[in-house]
């Protein structure tokens, strides 16, 4: 009987040593709440569309409306086409844009514009032509941003010379005259990049309608007929993305506080403004969660009961 005891009272010491060296909650890889689709896109950080998930400055950016996801800021919204995150970019479309088989004319275009709170996030990246057409004689395009005349250029191969050839022109019946010169007679069509006027506004430009189209780089594209048409946006999280990176890597999932401000890092019932492993380290002691304490009872029992009914 000693020896069935002695047996008995090891096997309760290996098991409690094991049971002991679970690792804590916060230090399991916990999957991302925050990680969410809408009809084929995934959506991740630092984008979001549940409040409180992904970085503070994107948030109120995205919305889901059956299954189209749609990126709104002050000059409007547009229909995301595709969110690369290997390469930092959105893909946007607006129905009032032209291209080069339908002109809309009338103003009606968004456009392109960010307050201040959005601009130091998004940019349309540098391969990025914005087509402006019909612009009056008195626009801010041909008076110059001030004291010099906006230069109307290619932007990646991409530009207006070509962008007359393309079937829409003849059918809305525009000319081409002035196409290359300012004076009395402006061009019908400018083609400039958005770091040349930092908005795309119909309305302050006096322009009748805009097109946006990107270079495909490194694939040749031959004509305005093959352009890839919308607005390509490159996204940035400013400073250091090195909070969220930590976070990640300790299991945890990157969000924000309810002051839409501070960062914070969730792991699992946990919230914090460091990482999981800390998270874990500063909690009292070895907090162990409801069911491994019950599971220790029980074995504690077990091995109890049969120590001294043996």
């Amino acid at each position: 009987m000693a020896a069935v005891n002695f047996i008995t009272t090891i096997t309760f010491i290996i098991f409690s040593a094991l049971l002991i060296n679970i690792p804590p909650t916060s230090s399991i890889i916990l999957p991302n709440k925050c990680r969410s689709y809408c009809g084929n896109i995934t959506i991740d950080y630092p984008f979001a569309l549940q409040d409180g998930c992904g970085h503070p400055g994107y948030r109120d950016l995205l919305f889901c409306v059956n299954d189209v996801l749609m990126f709104h800021i002050s000059s409007g919204s547009y229909r995301v086409l595709e969110i690369d995150y290997a390469y930092n970019s959105l893909t946007l479309h607006e129905p009032h844009m032209s291209n080069c088989d339908t002109m809309v004319l009338g103003g009606q275009g968004n456009g392109f514009a960010l307050d201040d709170r959005r601009s130091p996030y998004f940019n349309p990246t540098s391969d990025n032509v914005f087509l402006l057409i019909g612009c009056s004689a008195t626009s801010p395009l041909f008076q110059g941003f001030p004291g010099k005349h906006l230069p109307c250029r290619n932007v990646s191969g991409m530009g207006c010379e070509e962008y007359y050839g393309c079937p829409a022109w003849s059918l809305v019946g525009r000319k081409r005259a002035g196409s290359t010169v300012y004076g009395s007679s402006p061009p019908e069509c400018c083609a400039v990049g958005f770091e040349s006027i930092k908005e795309i506004n119909l309305t302050k430009l006096d322009c009748e309608g805009y097109s946006s189209a990107y270079s495909l780089a490194p694939l040749r594209i031959s004509g305005p007929g093959e352009w890839a048409y919308g607005i390509r946006v490159k996204y940035s999280v400013q400073g250091s993305d090195d909070f969220c990176r930590a976070c990640e890597a300790t299991g945890g999932t990157c969000g924000y506080g309810s002051d839409g401000v501070r960062q914070l890092c969730m792991c699992g019932t946990t919230n914090t403004t460091s990482n999981c492993d800390s998270a874990s380290k500063s909690s009292s002691g070895r907090s162990w969660p409801p069911a491994k304490s019950w599971t220790g009872f029980v074995l504690f029992m077990s091995m109890w009961m049969t120590i001294n009914h043996g």
